[in-house]
This record gives structure tokens, C-alpha cells and sequence, in this order.
């Protein structure tokens, strides 16, 4: 059995939860979320709890099972708090400016990078080097980030690069000279 599967989702006071042909609509203070759920799984709604279940007991239902659990308890929680993530920016000159809809950031590239915030994800940006992001979708945080990241990942040497806030760059020793 899943453990993470079994266990109950509790719904906030405020959180409102539709489930209608596999389709569940989660809508809190901060928004609306929707995914469509698994032909293997099935959700039963009470009044304050949800309840993930299998149409049968096989490994792979039990794996659907508590991603599915995880999914819908990441919803419950986005649309009541939200969902936040750090990053921070090492490196002379690097920088981040937010412009609209638009990070601007200076990686010591020829030319600044235009990275576009997809609908949902708010940026601030705090001392030129530190990134805020927030938003509902756990899954696109997640992902904005990390394509934020990509643009130049940390370096093990001098540490220069984009980084999450708790993330550690273990440093290597760089060249010895000889004699």
C-alpha cells in the first residue's frame, strides 16, 4: 500500500473543491487550479477531506495513487498560501532587473537575457541578486526555476552562476602550480 497514498487530504475552510468527470477544480483566496485526474484513480469528496483511492490493487495503481494524492494536497495548498522559491545571483556584474513581465538578466554574456514569466508566476527581485518567485502551480514554480537556473548554472570553482537560496555549490580547489 501507498502510505502517502492513504492518507487524507484536509480542505481549508475557504477552499472550494469540484470533481466532475475526472476533472478536479480546486479554487482558494490566491486562485484556481484544474488537472485531470488518472482513469486508474478515483477521489472521494467529503466535507472537509479528500480521500485518493485505486480501482485496484496493483503496484503500479499504488505509485498513481500517492502522485495523485501529492498533486491534488500541492493544489489544496497553492490556492490557500501559494508556493515560493529563492534564487540567488553570484558573479561580478550579474544582475537581474525585472521589467513588466520580463527578467532582464546580465550573466556575463555579450548580451543581457530576456527571460519571459510564464501567466501565474510573479517575480521580485531584491539587492540585484536575489529572485523571488511565487505563484500557485507548484509544477510551473518548479519549472520556471529551474529554466531560470539553466540560463547559467552555478560553477564549482568561483561559485559564479544561478542558484536556489538552500542549494550548497561544493567547491573544488582549482589549479596547483608546479615548480
Amino acid at each position: 500500500m501507498s502510505r502517502v497514498g492513504k492518507k487524507p487530504i484536509t480542505v481549508p475552510g475557504k477552499t472550494k473543491i469540484s470533481y466532475k468527470d475526472r476533472v478536479i477544480t480546486v479554487q482558494g483566496e490566491k486562485g484556481t487550479l484544474t488537472r485531470t485526474i488518472h482513469p486508474k484513480i478515483d477521489l472521494e469528496i467529503e466535507k472537509d477531506t479528500i480521500a485518493v483511492t485505486m480501482e485496484k490493487e496493483t503496484q503500479e495503481n499504488r505509485a498513481l495513487q500517492g502522485l495523485t494524492r501529492s498533486l491534488v494536497a500541492n493544489m489544496v495548498t497553492g490556492v490557500e498560501k501559494g508556493f515560493e522559491r529563492i534564487l540567488e545571483i553570484n558573479g561580478i556584474g550579474y544582475r537581474a532587473t525585472l521589467s513588466g513581465n520580463t527578467l532582464v538578466l546580465n550573466l556575463g554574456f555579450s548580451h543581457p537575457v530576456n527571460f519571459e514569466l510564464p501567466d501565474g508566476i510573479a517575480a521580485k527581485v531584491d539587492k540585484n541578486n536575489t529572485v523571488t518567485l511565487s505563484g500557485i502551480n507548484k509544477e510551473l514554480l518548479g519549472q520556471t526555476a529551474a529554466s531560470i537556473r539553466s540560463l547559467r548554472p552555478p560553477e564549482p570553482y568561483k561559485g559564479k552562476g544561478i542558484k536556489y537560496a538552500e542549494e550548497y555549490i561544493q567547491r573544488k580547489a582549482g589549479k596547483t602550480g608546479t615548480k
